[in-house]
């Protein structure tokens, strides 16, 4: 079977026992970054640990026969990626689809997620939500995206996840800004980990903060079109 096991996005406690049971009982761990994956391990003490195999997006679509055949021979495979949950922005997708088209068992081994924890952290309503994964990386693919989102709002009230990188975020705000108007914005940025950090308020308050104090780390952005009570500006940061 091949199992999809969730593990921490930042702060190394945050890992299920059943995910731990996991990856200590399978044949082979597929890791994104052996080396992490090692660390990882090393720190849950699963030592010895089943032999760690590479897979990335470089290597997926090379890798896949050879972890095909370990599982038609009944071999116990587990996908973990750098954190969080595999095949959420993160390679897995195409390992997953051959296995489901090959009749081969696959499991879930639910866990942390920065998409859930920037939702619920932000202040903004959580009934509904969409997720956009890693921005487009040029400004006019950014703009045209979000004017996309003004017609879809027309019919889905919903608020919006997205990935950006540090050193693109105070462009995206803006982009954000000229498109969608000064509408409120939680970012979230090294969610669990000992710096996470919350800005909450306008979008125009989030350029003057970032500029100020340029972001470091993973970011996730949370919005919405349209909020009749807009969250109040606040910044949080854990100790």
């Amino acid at each position: 079977m091949l199992y999809l096991v969730a593990t921490p996005i930042g702060h190394l406690m945050d890992i299920t026992l059943r995910a731990l049971e996991t990856l200590k009982s399978a044949d082979y761990i597929l890791a994104e970054d052996t080396r992490k994956t090692g660390l990882m391990l090393l720190f849950h003490k699963v030592s010895p640990h089943p032999p760690l195999i590479s897979f990335h997006e470089y290597n997926e679509q090379s890798r896949l026969s050879e972890i095909l055949q370990y599982l038609k021979n009944d071999k116990n495979v587990a996908l973990v990626s750098n954190a969080g949950t595999p095949g959420l922005s993160d390679p897995g997708f195409k390992l997953i689809r051959e296995c489901l088209q090959n009749g081969l068992k696959v499991e879930a081994i639910p866990g942390p997620s920065a998409v859930i924890t920037a939702l619920v952290l932000s202040g903004l309503p959580t009934d509904k939500f969409f997720f956009l994964g890693f921005l487009p990386r040029k400004s006019g693919q950014r703009q045209n995206l979000f004017r996309q989102l003004l017609a879809v709002n027309q019919c889905l009230k919903t608020t919006y996840i997205a990935f950006e990188s540090p050193y693109r975020l105070q462009k995206t705000l803006e982009d954000l800004q000229t498109v969608l108007g000064d509408v409120s914005i939680a970012v979230g940025r090294e969610m669990t980990k000992m710096h996470e950090e919350v800005f909450r308020g306008p979008i125009r308050e989030a350029i003057n903060f970032f500029l100020q104090k340029p972001p470091k780390g993973e970011i996730t952005l949370v919005f919405r079109l349209a909020e009749s009570s807009p969250i109040p500006s606040s910044r949080a940061q854990s100790a």
